[in-house]
């Protein structure tokens, strides 16, 4: 009798250990996998944070004046209208105002041109798809100007000192009227640029 009673007693301890207290053991098992994960979540953000604060005292380091050129030369936007501006003002010494000022950048979709608020006209580059994959963005502008050779010579001179980064993709000359300058007469040609600048995305 005292052999069943105690098999019976050892049968219920074994089904609530299998019902009751085993699941819990599982659960206390899975908890400590997710405070693990927590804690090494918080120790990368730990580490992402001093990164960060280190990052933000290297720039604040920076020269003001030195951080303005800087933003200057690669700039967080397109600010296509400024440098169309600072191009023009560029030429105006040398008497060669722009023209025909059509420009892309690589967000803009198919293929024909379309104008913004200021009336230029912009056109689709036809690798905007491979460009958009980059960490910065090209800005292609394209005008045409005249003027006499040595004030070509002298703008585009003046176009490679300006502080934004600016490349020449090409020139295409065509004769223009000459010219009557007091004694001297001067030839005046046209010149259709093609140039190409870039900005950094966010």
């Amino acid at each position: 009798m005292r052999f069943i009673v105690s098999a019976i007693l050892i049968g219920i301890s074994i089904t609530v250990f299998v019902v009751f207290t085993n699941p819990i053991f599982g659960n206390i098992g899975e908890l400590k996998t997710q405070v693990a994960s927590y804690n090494k979540a918080l120790d990368n953000s730990k580490t992402l944070k001093n990164e960060k604060d280190k990052l933000t005292a290297k720039y604040n380091s920076i020269n003001k004046d030195d951080l303005l050129r800087l933003q200057k030369l690669l700039p967080e936007n397109i600010d296509n209208i400024r440098l169309i501006l600072e191009i023009g003002e560029i030429a105006l010494p040398y008497g060669m105002a722009l023209k025909n000022v059509k420009y892309n950048t690589e967000e803009k979709k198919g293929e024909k041109g379309e104008k913004d608020s200021s009336g230029v006209e912009s056109i689709q580059s036809p690798t905007s798809s491979a460009k958009s994959l980059k960490d910065y963005g090209i800005w292609d502008l394209e005008f045409s100007t005249s003027g006499s050779y040595k004030n070509f010579l002298n703008f585009t001179r003046d176009l490679e000192k300006n502080l934004r980064i600016v490349d020449v993709v090409s020139v295409q000359f065509s004769s223009g009227d000459v010219v009557e300058s007091n004694v001297l007469s001067v030839e005046s040609y046209q010149y259709n640029f093609k140039i190409r600048t870039y900005w950094l995305k966010n």
